[in-house]
């Protein structure tokens, strides 16, 4: 069995070194020394560089169709995810593939191992990939948590003044680090462009037909059409969505809390069963021994 194993352990390192030569990936030194430039007192993952330049390798080779490729690259600008769409796919498959290898040397050991670990690497990818979608949600859905609140400021500054501009300037230092990030972009565009096309820009990025509606009320304020009274409609509808909201996380509570019940519950009737089997084997043996 050891020799098995440490044959195995050497066949996967010998594989690893080959694809290594073959890729041409640089040694660990260079590519610390590349890493560690105009960085101080971070320390560098050794597994996490191969990674990066087995990723850095295959951007070159792959190639991604156009439609894919741009809704891909405008996910990840959503995200705000710095990486390209090509090197977003790359880093999927290198790091399932790091997995999907370990399938070789279990094939040794048990087949029925090598294809678990195989399914383990698909779901792995699957996870990977879609962590773009997971960051754009998770986003979204703090930026639309924070409007309650911002539509409520929009309508009490309306009574005294009507410029978009300064009212998103003004609301940046109390805004959520997410919605923050986008007032910075808005304004910055507003004083340099159009604001009109500014606060579409910003509906665009966003994603959100909630935030497309407070959108729409501010080209309103911009274009003299908007009053106070329809602000203040607008603060009661977001508030009951924040009350709802609240409802429905709280609503999740007892479902997840039931759910956990039910696996105690089992755990418990499976330390049971395993006590009462032992017992009547026990008296089996006893009976017929």
């Amino acid at each position: 069995m050891w020799i098995i194993i440490f044959g195995s352990v050497l066949f996967a390192l010998g594989l690893a070194f080959l694809l290594s030569d073959i890729f041409r990936v640089p040694h660990y030194a260079a590519s610390k020394a590349a890493n560690g430039l105009g960085k101080r007192k971070k320390k560098t993952n050794p597994v996490e560089l191969f990674l990066r330049e087995v990723s850095g390798w295959l951007v070159g080779k792959l190639r991604l169709n156009e439609y894919r490729r741009l809704m891909l690259e405008a996910d990840l600008r959503t995200a705000d995810l710095d990486i390209s769409p090509e090197g977003y796919v790359a880093d999927c498959i290198v790091k399932s593939a790091l997995v999907g290898f370990l399938a070789l040397p279990a094939l040794f050991f048990s087949r029925i191992l090598a294809v678990l670990i195989l399914i383990v690497a698909v779901i792995l990818y699957r996870r990977l990939a879609g962590k773009v979608s997971r960051a754009i949600k998770e986003r979204r859905t703090r930026i639309e948590e924070e409007l309650p609140r911002f539509v409520s400021v929009v309508a009490n500054t309306l009574s005294h003044s009507r410029d978009v501009l300064s009212i998103l300037d003004g609301y940046r230092e109390k805004a959520g680090t997410e919605f923050k990030h986008e007032l910075d972009i808005t304004v910055a565009d507003m004083r340099s462009g159009h604001d009109l096309e500014a606060l579409r820009r910003m509906g665009n990025r966003i994603g959100s037909p909630k935030v497309d509606e407070v959108i729409r009320e501010l080209q309103s304020v911009i274009n003299g059409n908007s009053t106070p009274t329809r602000w203040e409609d607008l603060s009661r509808k977001f508030g009951e969505y924040q009350r709802q909201s609240l409802r429905d996380e709280a609503n999740k509570a007892p479902k997840k809390v039931r759910r956990l019940s039910m696996i105690l519950l089992i755990c418990f009737a499976s330390i049971y069963v395993v006590v009462i089997g032992q017992v009547l084997l026990s008296s089996l043996g006893g009976i017929f021994g």
